[in-house]
């Protein structure tokens, strides 16, 4: 017999993942060119070519024994120090390798953070929509997600809403900007805004809430947008990034959490998540991948590529009738569903091959979520489908 919490698991199992394995078979049967599957965050672009030189080049020049071996628990020492000096010259901080821990992707990176500063009954604010595994990582530790409504226009959090719903169980806030699902990006007035009242809630209720930037789309910026690193916010903010989409290599798993030496009990947070990356099994983040992205950290993958399929879908979709988010970041395009019932909309998509993801999963029904991070042929393809599509809903 299953545990109640694995069982409860399985019955908000992600959506995004079962698309994926329906597109898998959809694939199988009709020819992989001829389905349009946008439902999962897996970039298309390759890994830069001096990433994978670099692999082989930490093979053939260091010691296996070395290289494969164990090392201290937040990483290789030389490797958090690279982080920290990148970081330190492209956003003004003041980290050293004691402030980073390579982490298992930015999820294992959230889980460290939440094993560190979550008790039961603890509630994580997050603003809708937002990646609905947040929940699943909140719930490992016996705490809440509680949802903070958008601006359905802009897509903007609503700050009154967020201030409202601040409470003396609220330990944290995730912001995850660009923005997964919709790609938009909370610019310096609004962080300025969300600084400023976790800063009067503090003082309210007598304790520490940490903000939690996730940030595997930093990178990732079109139309002018620029790169931001949010701890000049607010102080008690704690960063976790990925190189799954700045490098292209979400199975490689590999990402870290900074911490600033400004935060609140920064000491106990560190030794915390070393900690908690060894007690939830990870122990270390790869050794060989760490090495690797360390000397790659001026490396970027081909955002111009992301942006020409962005366009093309976005004016592609656009044209058609449907009502989309243009995004800012990310590789998402968030359209509104032409039923109230998007889980019907997406069903009727598949009958054209085009896999789209349910805006419920994201905890904001009435829209859908489509990863353009594809091939320029499969947007090109998917257009006459979604044509068809439209003709559907009289659009």
């Amino acid at each position: 017999m299953i545990s109640k919490k694995i069982e409860k698991a399985l019955q908000g199992s992600s959506a995004i993942r079962a698309m994926f394995v329906e597109g898998k078979e959809m694939a199988a049967k009709f020819g992989a060119e001829n389905v349009y599957d946008f439902s999962l965050g897996n970039p298309a672009t390759p890994a830069p070519a001096a990433l994978n030189q670099t692999v082989k080049d930490l093979v053939d020049e260091t010691d296996s024994l070395e290289l494969h071996g164990y090392m201290e628990n937040a990483g290789y020492t030389d490797v958090r120090a690279a982080v920290a000096e990148n970081l330190n010259r492209r956003f003004g901080t003041k980290f050293t390798a004691h402030n980073l821990i390579m982490t298992v992707g930015a999820a294992g990176g959230l889980n460290i953070i939440f094993k560190t500063i979550l008790d039961p009954g603890d509630e994580v604010i997050v603003f809708a929509p937002f990646f609905g595994e947040y929940r699943q990582y909140a719930a490992n530790f016996d705490a809440e997600i509680v949802a903070v409504n958008p601006d359905l226009e802009t897509f903007q959090p609503d700050l009154a809403d967020f201030e409202a719903k601040i409470t003396a169980k609220t330990k944290a806030l995730i912001v995850n900007t660009p923005n997964n699902p919709t790609g938009v990006i909370y610019k310096p007035k609004t962080m300025e805004q969300i600084g400023a009242i976790l800063e009067k809630k503090q003082a309210e209720f007598g304790h520490d809430i940490y903000l939690i930037s996730d940030e595997p789309y930093r990178e990732l910026v079109y139309d002018g947008n620029r790169e931001d690193f949010l701890t000049k916010y607010y102080k008690n903010t704690i960063v976790g990034y990925s190189f799954s989409k700045s490098l292209s290599l979400p199975g490689e798993r590999i990402g870290y959490v900074a911490v600033p030496q400004e935060a609140s009990d920064s000491e106990l947070l560190i030794q915390g998540m070393e900690i908690s990356n060894r007690t939830l099994g990870f122990v270390n983040a790869p050794s060989l991948i760490q090495k690797a992205v360390a000397r790659c950290l001026e490396e970027k993958t081909d955002v111009n590529f992301y942006d020409e399929n962005r366009k093309k879908l976005y004016e592609g979709l656009t044209k058609l009738g449907f009502t989309c988010i243009k995004p800012e970041g990310a590789f998402y395009l968030w359209v509104k569903s032409p039923v109230a019932d998007e889980e019907a909309f997406v069903n009727e998509g598949k009958k054209f091959r085009l896999l789209m993801v349910k805006g419920s999963a994201f905890g904001c029904p009435g829209f859908v979520r489509l990863a353009y991070c594809v091939s320029h042929e499969t947007i090109k393809n998917s257009l006459p489908a979604f044509a068809k599509l439209a003709e559907v809903y009289g659009l």
